[in-house]
């Protein structure tokens, strides 16, 4: 049998009331309120709805819990993820793209664990103004270019290692706005120029702070003319529009997922509060459905 995938949530709801008492005066209120969005994720605690199978010969019930939508939660941030990815996927540019790295010198990273907005600022705006100040150097490439920066905090042992990462296109538009200028051949500019919670927590950001910024031809409201303007330099049409799903006009409040049992639709029947407890019952799990050849 294959082991149950251990969660965040699994291992705040087991060991977080105890972590949380041999720390007692060390934990800071913003990681407090973090543990606690996490621990009733899902749960009875921010209430749910009931469904219910509309195959009248199955019936199948089950119950969903709503979820926390902390930014920190890595369960309610796959959704997110994910429509972020398509968005940044509709301003690419037909060009080759290039990580850059800028991390934190360690002698710096107790003060930054200290002052975390202040310094992960720091961080960002450097980083990105160093790339912007290189690049428009016309003895490096004389354009201004595009920037995404996501900041992270950890490393692959999820101490505290805070660096950023970017993605930039291969090139920019000339300073006059006459050209799109490539890269040269080889590189974008010059390369000179529990426990476990302990370590979670390390990296909750501070309340209000943005750790995805865009900078350059990407930034304020006029990058959809930069981008326009870098599409008619490179000759490249747009990227179509997405198009509307099927069911854009359909009922909001039905589940996407079909019945596990007799794959029918779902249909909410109970919608609850929070900490109250549904008047209907989930059905058993249902028995996989197995086809006799003999």
């Amino acid at each position: 049998m294959a082991r149950p995938a251990l969660e965040v949530a699994d291992i705040f709801r087991d060991h977080g009331p105890a972590w949380r008492e041999a720390n007692r005066g060390h934990v800071s209120l913003g990681q407090l309120k973090v543990m606690s969005a996490i621990e009733s994720c899902r749960t009875a605690a921010l209430g749910g709805h009931v469904m219910r199978c509309e195959n009248e010969a199955c019936a199948y019930t089950a119950i969903a819990y709503n979820s926390c939508r902390n930014r920190h939660c890595p369960k309610c941030q796959g959704a997110a993820a994910r429509e972020w990815m398509a968005a940044r996927e509709a301003e690419l540019l037909p060009v080759p793209y290039f990580h850059v790295v800028f991390t934190l010198p360690s002698a710096i990273g107790d003060i930054a664990y200290h002052n975390k907005a202040v310094v992960y600022d720091l961080l960002l705006r450097t980083a990105a103004e160093t790339m912007q100040t290189i690049a428009a150097d016309p003895k490096h490439l004389g354009a201004r270019i595009a920037i995404t920066a996501v900041l992270h905090t950890w490393g692959s042992a999820m101490t505290h290692h805070p660096h950023v990462h970017m993605i930039v296109p291969g090139g920019g538009i000339a300073l006059d706005g006459s050209r799109w200028i490539a890269r040269r051949p080889q590189f974008f500019l010059p390369v000179r120029a529990h426990e476990f919670i302990r370590r979670f927590l390390i990296h909750v950001l501070p309340q209000g702070f943005h750790r995805i910024r865009h900078y350059g031809l990407l930034a304020g409201g006029a990058k959809a003319d930069n981008l326009a303007h870098a599409r008619k330099l490179l000759d490249a049409a747009a990227p179509a529009p997405e198009p509307e799903p099927a069911d854009a006009c359909a009922d909001p409040a039905t589940p996407d997922k079909p019945c596990p049992c007799c794959g029918s639709l779902m249909r909410i029947i109970e919608v609850f509060k929070a900490g109250e407890v549904p008047r209907h019952r989930p059905s058993p799990r249902c028995a996989a459905i197995t086809i006799d050849t003999s």
